[in-house]
């Protein structure tokens, strides 16, 4: 199959973390291609052993994003391939459990600690992405490279699609701007199973990365329209996280609801996004979401989200 290179430049900076930064310039070192390394990306703990979360469906855990493998009749599938040099070892899990071929790789945003091993693999894999994420992975670096260009995205959707068929049936599904303005939620329709990429990366304030089309101001509604549309969900694989839970899933989306109104409610009182993040108080079942550093600094995402309230 055929991938063509579409020159662009990413410009970097808002409220994305150092890590993601360095993730999407490090994808894969320029010129790398195909290459199989050591299996070892940039920082973060090493590509951890396969673990069962379901009847032919598996997920991998460190460096970068988890890595989903789904083992259908014919091949199996992968949600996100972590950071740059990690294809081999992704492949070494997947061995343990399968020798099916690797026939399609799902990338749930742009992001190089989701996307960066995508080039490891054969161009007869085929890489399946939200069209705003294929217009997004075009614009980074890494991509330009002519040696990485079989990473870019063979074929797109909108707002729903679904891959192969019966009991094997993948559904992609996207309800709008949240982390990224190409978020894709990822459902094993048979194993009743979730990938969230990360529109829901663990129990904490939600990364928005505003370069890519994220949204603080559209992130409760995009996980409610999430939350209303997908059904007969019982297990969620977040972003960063282990497994969690469908309510999990649903308390986010109303974490999400109750930052929102805040944030209204604080600028409407006349009070900084700072001051906004000091008063912000949350009811007991969330007391263990993280509200800490790495959001936008002392105001985490209010300063997001004062920022898109004040064009409106």
């Amino acid at each position: 199959m055929r991938r063509t290179i579409i020159l662009g430049v990413i410009v970097l900076g808002g409220v994305i973390t150092s890590a993601i930064l360095s993730a999407q310039q490090g994808a894969a070192p320029a010129g790398e291609g195909r290459q199989a390394g050591p299996g070892g990306g940039r920082g973060g703990a090493p590509v951890q052993a396969i673990e069962k979360v379901k009847d032919n469906l598996y997920l991998i855990q460190g460096q970068g994003g988890n890595t989903a493998v789904y083992v259908a009749g014919n091949g199996v599938v992968l949600v996100d391939t972590k950071l740059a040099n990690n294809g081999q070892a992704i492949l070494d899990q997947v061995r343990k459990v399968t020798d099916k071929p690797i026939t399609h790789i799902v990338n749930t945003h742009t992001h190089g600690d989701h996307t960066g091993s995508n080039q490891f693999f054969p161009a007869s894999v085929e890489i399946v992405v939200q069209e705003n994420t294929a217009t997004n992975m075009k614009r980074m670096p890494v991509f330009q490279e002519a040696a990485n260009a079989q990473g870019l995205a063979d074929s797109t959707f909108k707002d729903k699609k679904t891959l192969l068929s019966g009991k094997d049936a993948i559904d992609l599904y996207y309800f709008g701007p949240a982390h990224t303005n190409g978020d894709a939620f990822v459902v094993f329709r048979d194993a009743k199973v979730m990938h969230t990429g990360d529109a829901f990366a663990n129990k904490g304030q939600g990364l928005v990365d505003t370069n890519n089309g994220g949204s603080g101001v559209a992130y409760s509604d995009t996980m409610t329209k999430a939350g209303r549309t997908i059904k007969d969900v019982t297990t969620v694989i977040p972003g960063h996280a282990p497994l969690m839970t469908w309510q999990d899933f649903l308390d986010y989306g109303e974490f999400h609801r109750l930052f929102l109104a805040h944030a209204r409610e604080s600028m409407k009182a006349g009070r900084t996004a700072e001051e906004a993040m000091k008063t912000f108080m949350l009811p007991e079942k969330f007391k263990g979401y993280n509200l800490g550093g790495g959001r936008g600094g002392p105001a985490g995402n209010f300063g997001v989200i004062y920022a898109e309230l004040q064009k409106q």
